[in-house]
């Protein structure tokens, strides 16, 4: 009996003919992060704007033109001089002078140094403060969770600007009192939201299953409970950055914020207010136009955030 062996030519065909499986993708969070952002080209633009600014307001003392609260670069012959004007030097002040005869190309970055080193710290800090005690208040429940939130529903109760003129009044000048007053005014946002995550997560079989083993309730909270509630932190965190740039240029432009040797934003539109009617505009018009670019770039960011890292509002 012989077998007859298998033709070459056949079995080739049938090989070259057999359907090679695709190469399966695999779309990493990050990859999906970054198209799910970059579906909205307003957000996208928000956050280069934001980038540029951050850049230059770090790059301020090598960028600047001259710093304008050194006394030997700053002459009071040049003062209220409109913006394109050519000091008696021979420098072009491209957006003016104030009335001290300071550049207010420069003096805009160094205030936006401020404001922004102001929001971003006091939201580090609230938002660290107002994560533990939401941690707490959600875990622990009961008295200690009625006592918490009653005192977060009291002080959200009041306008927030009424609470951080209270506390500058008390505290005084400065920029370590402004972040202490920025920290007390914030920490309940962040504390309510956390809460509210954290309690939705303690329900859950995975959190249950810890405390069966007999994990420590540090772990439990921290391994556990609090990487889940940081995609909502992460969007209160860019709202109330912007909110304390804004309430920080508020407390200043009243003349209870900054001192006139850390001169913010803020600071700066009040110094050119006075002038205003007598044609000098552009001495409180530039600083609140970096201003109102900074705040609106921080939300527009803080919008497209929320709406990609909360799957209920994805489409």
């Amino acid at each position: 009996m012989s077998v007859q062996a298998p033709d070459a030519g056949t079995t080739g065909g049938a090989a070259a003919g057999a359907a090679v499986p695709a190469p399966v993708r695999v779309e990493t969070p990050l990859k999906r992060f970054v198209s799910d952002y970059a579906e909205s080209p307003l957000a996208v633009v928000a956050f280069i704007v934001f980038l540029a600014i951050v850049a230059v307001a770090l790059l301020a003392p090598w960028i600047a033109p001259q710093n304008p609260y050194d006394l030997a670069q700053v002459s009071i012959l040049d003062s209220r001089l409109p913006p394109g004007e050519v000091s008696m030097e021979g420098y072009t002040f491209l957006l003016g002078t104030d009335g001290a005869g300071r550049d207010m190309f420069s003096a805009i970055l160094y205030g936006l140094r401020i404001s922004l080193a102001v929001g971003v710290f006091s939201g580090i800090l609230a938002m660290t403060v107002g994560m533990a005690i939401g941690l707490i208040a959600a875990y622990s429940g009961g008295r200690v969770e009625s006592v918490i939130m009653r005192i977060v529903d009291l002080q959200l109760s009041f306008p927030a600007v009424l609470v951080a003129l209270m506390l500058v009044a008390i505290l005084g000048k400065g920029i370590d009192k402004i972040i202490i007053a920025l920290i007390i005014v914030q920490w309940a946002y962040y504390a309510r939201t956390v809460r509210g995550n954290a309690l939705v997560e303690r329900r859950k079989e995975y959190v249950e299953a810890a405390q069966c083993l007999g994990l420590p309730h540090r772990r439990v909270v921290f391994r556990h409970i609090l990487p889940n509630c940081l995609a909502p932190l992460i969007v209160v965190a860019t709202v109330q950055t912007a909110h304390a740039i804004s309430l920080e240029a508020t407390l200043s432009f009243l003349g209870l914020g900054l001192p006139p040797t850390e001169p913010s934003l803020g600071l700066l539109i009040a110094n050119g207010f006075q002038y205003m009617l007598s044609g000098s505009y552009w001495i409180s018009i530039f600083p609140g136009l970096a201003l109102l670019i900074t705040i609106v770039a921080i939300n527009l960011v803080g919008d497209q955030l929320r709406d990609v890292l909360n799957p209920r509002l994805r489409r």
